[in-house]
């Protein structure tokens, strides 16, 4: 290579490293600021919505993917996992739901609550996890 060529080649490869570099970053702040929301309604109906970059837009699309009635927003989520249990045996019964840092703790809470609602046998519905959960 000549004299010229090597700075040249340097400087590319210097550049290049800053800007994956600054992709990354970028990602990673805007996975950081995820939010998710579930909501739940009358006999098992829910909605839930995950990966939305604010608080306001995952609740209000939570709410209008649960299709049942008295739906209402129960958890959001930033950084974290929900998960819903209803009792197998009466999807009108007895529930819960509940939110940890990752999927199988949330859905332990879900079961417990499920349980102490008189659930006899307590499955999971539905889980989801945003970005960084």
């Amino acid at each position: 290579m000549t004299d010229f060529a090597t700075p040249v080649l340097r400087a590319v490869v210097a550049i290049s490293l800053l800007l994956a570099t600054l992709a990354l970053m970028v990602v990673t702040l805007n996975t950081a600021h995820a939010a998710g929301a579930l909501a739940i309604g009358d006999c098992g109906a829910f909605g839930e919505a995950f990966d939305f970059s604010r608080v306001m837009q995952a609740r209000q699309h939570a709410l209008a993917k649960c299709t049942g009635r008295a739906c209402r927003v129960v958890t959001v989520v930033k950084g974290g996992c929900a998960a819903l249990a209803v009792d197998v045996n009466n999807g009108c019964g007895a529930h819960g739901w509940g939110k940890a840092g990752k999927p199988g703790p949330a859905q332990n809470v879900a079961l417990k609550s499920c349980y102490k609602d008189g659930g006899k046998e307590c499955v999971i519905r539905t889980f989801s996890c945003d970005g960084k959960g």
